[in-house]
C-alpha cells in the first residue's frame, strides 16, 4: 500500500519537499491520508475539531497510514443569520467542495477523512467525496448539549424566538439576556434537528460515517473514540478498495431520504441531497423533488426533535441514535440494508444489534408521530418546480390555510413589518428576491419565522419565500419556491392583498389570481436584481435552480 511518492527516482524531487516537512523514510512510503478539517474559532460546532483531527490521525497512524491535516473554510449560519453575511452561506458549499477536490487531487491523497460539523460544510464535503471518489470516511464534531433555563431545555431556535417575544413585548430585556446566556452551553452543532445535525445523521444513514456520527455530543469522550475508529476505517477502505461511489448508490440515497423523513430533518436536506445526487450523476428518475415527495408520503415520521418537538439530539443519542432509527425502519421493510458502509460491512451487519432504548424519542412504526415523513414538497402555479416545508414542525391548524399576501422584496423589509406589529393573524408573508440568483445566495429566513413564532403568531401566519429556512425554523414556513422571482417565477408577480391558498396534505400552493390577470402583470414585469460584486456576482452567473440543488450549472 505504498503511495505515489515512493515510486523510485521519478518522485525524488517531491520527496525532498516531504523531507522538508520532517517526514521519515518510512512515513514517505505509507498511504497518504488527507484529514480535511474545518476547525475554526468562529463556529461553535468547529471550535474543537482540532481534537477530533488529532484522534483521527492517531487511528490512521495505528493502522499504517501517514495522516496530513489540511484545512477547509466554513460559515456559521447562526452568526451569519439576519444580515448580509447569510448571502455567503449556501455559496460556501461550492467553495468547500471545490477546495477539497483541489487538496485531494493536487497532493494525490490515497484516502481522506473529512471532519466537518455544521451546515454547508457537511454537504460540501460529501459532494467532494462523490466527485473525487477516493476512499473516504466522515467524522463530524458532534452536537452541542441542550441549554437549560428554569429546568426547561432550549436551543438556538428558542433564542431566536425569544428575540421575537421581546420585540412583541412578551418578555423584558433581563429575560432575553438570560436566554442569551443559557441557550448554547457548549461547543458543538446546535442541539436540535437543525441542518447541521440533520446532515450528520444523513451522512450516517448514507453509510459514509460510522455509527454515532450524527448524535454523540461533542463534549462526550465517545466522540474522540469515534474519531480514532474513523482513522482506522479509512485504511480498511483502502485495503478493500471501497470508494464513495460504492457506498453512495441510488439505494443508499433512498435510504438516506427515508431516514430524513423519519427523523423530520431540516428542509435544507432537500437542496443538499439533490446536490450530492448531481455529483453522483444520478438522473431525476433516481432522485428529484418528486421522488422525495413519493418517499415522504410512504415513510412514517417517528422522531420529533426541536424545533418540531421538545427533545434534543443528545436524547436521540441516548435512545439508540441513528442506528436504532435504521433498525426500526429495516424491521418495517423500508430500507435496503444490503448497501455497503465505510465500516467495510453492509448496513444490515452494522445495525444488527441496534435497538430503540426510548420509544418516546424513537417511536415504533406502529405508533408514529404521523404516517408520512417530516418534509413535504408543495407544487402549484406559485411553485411550478416545487417548494418545501417541514411538515412535522407546522401547527396542524395551518395545514390548510388561505390568506392575503403581505409582500416584501427582502428579509429586512419583512423583519421591519413583523417586529413593528404590522403582520396580523391570517396573513401570508411573502419574501422574494432571496433565491439562489435573486439573493444572491438563498439566505435563510430564521429571523422572520422566529419573530412570527415569538410574537405568538406561529399558528396563524404563513411565510413563503424563494429563499431558504434554517433547520431551526418552525411554523408554516414554505421555502425554496421555484422558479424564483429573479428568473420570472410567479412569486415575483404577487401583489399585496392577493389570496394565497396553502394545502400541505395535498402538497399544493396556489396564487388565487386569474390567468388573464397574471398575463397582464407578466407583460410589465421586470425582475429586480440587486447589485453585487466579487464571489456573489460569479455565483449568481453560475448557480442553477433550487429544484436542482442550487448547484453550479454544467
Amino acid at each position: 500500500m505504498d503511495n505515489i511518492f515512493s515510486n523510485g527516482t521519478a518522485m525524488a524531487s517531491q520527496r525532498s519537499l516531504l523531507r522538508a516537512l520532517g517526514w521519515s523514510e518510512s512515513e514517505m512510503k505509507k498511504p497518504l491520508i488527507g484529514v480535511i478539517c474545518a476547525q475554526s474559532e468562529i463556529i461553535p460546532g468547529h471550535m474543537m475539531l482540532d481534537r477530533i483531527a488529532k484522534r483521527v490521525c492517531d487511528g490512521v497512524t495505528a493502522a499504517g497510514g501517514k495522516p496530513v491535516i489540511v484545512p477547509s473554510i466554513g460559515v456559521c449560519d447562526g452568526i451569519a443569520m439576519g444580515h448580509e453575511g447569510m448571502r455567503y452561506s449556501l455559496p460556501s458549499r461550492e467553495i468547500i467542495a471545490d477546495s477539497a477536490e483541489i487538496l485531494i487531487k493536487a497532493h494525490h491523497f490515497d484516502g481522506v477523512v473529512f471532519i466537518p460539523n455544521c451546515d454547508k460544510i457537511v454537504p460540501g464535503m460529501l459532494m467532494a467525496a462523490a466527485r473525487v471518489n477516493v476512499p473516504a470516511v466522515f467524522c463530524s464534531g458532534g452536537p452541542m448539549l441542550a441549554g437549560r433555563k428554569n429546568g426547561k431545555k432550549l436551543s438556538l431556535s428558542t433564542m431566536f424566538e425569544a428575540v421575537g417575544s421581546y420585540n412583541a413585548g412578551i418578555i423584558d430585556g433581563d429575560e432575553l439576556h438570560e436566554y442569551e446566556c443559557t441557550a448554547c452551553p457548549s461547543c458543538g452543532s446546535c442541539s436540535g434537528m437543525f441542518t447541521a445535525n440533520s446532515m450528520n445523521c444523513i451522512t450516517e444513514a448514507l453509510g459514509m460515517a460510522l455509527p454515532g456520527n450524527g448524535t454523540i455530543p461533542m463534549p462526550y469522550s465517545g466522540r474522540l473514540a469515534l474519531a480514532e475508529e474513523a482513522g482506522e476505517a479509512v485504511m480498511n477502505l483502502i485495503a478493500k478498495n471501497i470508494r464513495p461511489r460504492d457506498i453512495m448508490t441510488p439505494a443508499a440515497i433512498k435510504n438516506a431520504e427515508k431516514v430524513d423523513c423519519a427523523i423530520g430533518a431540516s428542509t435544507n436536506t432537500v437542496l443538499h441531497l439533490l446536490a450530492i445526487a448531481n455529483e453522483l450523476g444520478l438522473d431525476k428518475s433516481k432522485i428529484s423533488v418528486d421522488t422525495m415527495n413519493e418517499i415522504s408520503a410512504r415513510t412514517p415520521n417517528i422522531c420529533r426533535l426541536a424545533p418540531a418537538g421538545n427533545h434534543y439530539i443528545e436524547e436521540l443519542n441516548e435512545a439508540g441514535g441513528i442506528s436504532a432509527v435504521l433498525k426500526e425502519l429495516e424491521d418495517g421493510g423500508y430500507l435496503d440494508t444490503s448497501v455497503m458502509t465505510v465500516s467495510g460491512k453492509t448496513m444490515h451487519e452494522v445495525i444488527a444489534k441496534a435497538r430503540v432504548k426510548d420509544p418516546e424519542i424513537i417511536r415504533p412504526l406502529s405508533n408514529p408521530y404521523s404516517p408520512y415523513g417530516g418534509l413535504a414538497i408543495l407544487k402549484g402555479n406559485l411553485a411550478l418546480e416545487g417548494s418545501v416545508v417541514k411538515k412535522s414542525a407546522v401547527d396542524p391548524k395551518m395545514y390548510v390555510h388561505s390568506g392575503p399576501a403581505r409582500v416584501f422584496n427582502s428579509e429586512e423589509e419583512a423583519m421591519q413589518a413583523i417586529s413593528t406589529g404590522k403582520i396580523h393573524k391570517g396573513d401570508v408573508v411573502v419574501i422574494r428576491y432571496e433565491g439562489p440568483m435573486g439573493g444572491p445566495g438563498m439566505r435563510e429566513m430564521l429571523s422572520p419565522t422566529s419573530a412570527i413564532v415569538g410574537a405568538g403568531l406561529g399558528a396563524d401566519v404563513a411565510l413563503i419565500t424563494d429563499g431558504r429556512f434554517s433547520g431551526a425554523t418552525r411554523g408554516a414556513a414554505i421555502g425554496h419556491v421555484c422558479p424564483e422571482a429573479a428568473v420570472g417565477g410567479l412569486i415575483g408577480l404577487v401583489e399585496e392583498g392577493d389570496t394565497i391558498a396553502i394545502d400541505i396534505p395535498a402538497c399544493k400552493i396556489e396564487l388565487k389570481v386569474s390567468d388573464e390577470e397574471i398575463a397582464r402583470r407578466r407583460e410589465k414585469f421586470v425582475p429586480a436584481m440587486r447589485p453585487v460584486e466579487g464571489y456573489l456576482k460569479r455565483y449568481r452567473s453560475q448557480v442553477a435552480s433550487a429544484s436542482e440543488g442550487a448547484v453550479f450549472k454544467k
